[in-house]
């Protein structure tokens, strides 16, 4: 069975590539093999919004305009460290990292349990130790065995436990979060100094903005380390609640995603419209 996110992915793909003849709904509709009024009611339930009201936003030029329009909204966020205007950036995520012993020893002793579930943006994988979340991977379509097996990557001598009862309430927990609800959460993070420092850089960026990669090397004063900072940005183990996904190139582009940039672009123009609307 399609999914909800599949047929607003397949949507969204169609109209950027048919951009020029501005298709309809009706188009749109019948490219996802749905009734308008079913695609209408089932694209509102996914994003709060109408159809044409969140396509209004779907282009690259507007993603270009965000990236110009952001650096007073990240200078404000920056001073104010975790307490900006955004839903996801009004959460106080805390992070918590591995102490250097336990990174050399790399999970030994230490139980993770994980599960997979269906988000606003497709199935992912999301595991938690004693101390917090320590992965969320969406997943491509190789399915579970890249996403466990990344995971197994960064916790080495970790026990893995198949556990759907625990994760799912946090599953459904985050994903609220992007409704403005929910209590903080806690990130177990395994990683050097300094990809610590560039992930907690992405937590500082509210939701409906970006930056690009040399500016947040610029925010965490390593101007000269854009190539670096956008390494530590593709290696961030915790998709969406350290959002990765509000990063773009200079120019504007959307540069790369390591869960595809299809969904990168329906993240950040939720976000946009969320942040509109709300």
């Amino acid at each position: 069975m399609i999914s909800d996110y599949e047929r607003v992915r397949s949507a969204i793909l169609y109209i950027q590539e048919n951009a020029v003849d501005q298709p309809s709904l009706n188009d749109v509709a019948a490219h996802v093999n749905l009734s308008p009024y079913h695609f209408q009611r089932m694209f509102r339930r996914w994003a709060g919004v109408s159809p044409k009201r969140f396509l209004q936003h779907l282009t690259v030029s507007q993603a270009k305009e965000l990236l110009r329009g952001s650096e007073a909204v990240l200078d404000t966020a920056f001073a104010v460290g975790l307490s900006g205007s955004g839903r996801l950036h009004d959460l106080m995520v805390s992070t918590e990292a591995v102490t250097p012993g336990e990174y050399k020893t790399r999970g030994d002793g230490v139980e993770i349990r994980y599960g997979v579930h269906e988000t606003p943006f497709g199935g992912c994988l999301i595991a938690v130790t004693d101390r917090g979340i320590c992965a969320l991977k969406f997943l491509e379509h190789d399915g579970v065995s890249l996403a466990l097996t990344e995971l197994r990557d960064q916790w080495g001598r970790a026990t893995l436990v198949p556990n759907d009862a625990v994760t799912a309430p946090l599953a459904e927990h985050v994903f609220d979060l992007a409704q403005g609800g929910g209590a903080p959460l806690s990130l177990h993070l395994v990683g050097t100094n300094f990809q610590l420092k560039v992930w907690e850089g992405l937590l500082r960026i509210p939701a409906g903005a970006v930056i690009s990669y040399g500016g947040l090397a610029g925010r965490l004063d390593m101007p000269s380390a854009t190539r670096a900072v956008a390494s530590a940005v593709g290696s961030n183990p915790v998709g969406y609640l350290i959002p990765c996904h509000r990063v773009l190139r200079s120019s504007g582009a959307l540069g790369g995603y390591r869960w595809g940039l299809e969904r990168k672009l329906v993240m950040l123009e939720r976000e946009r419209v969320m942040e509109a609307t709300g």
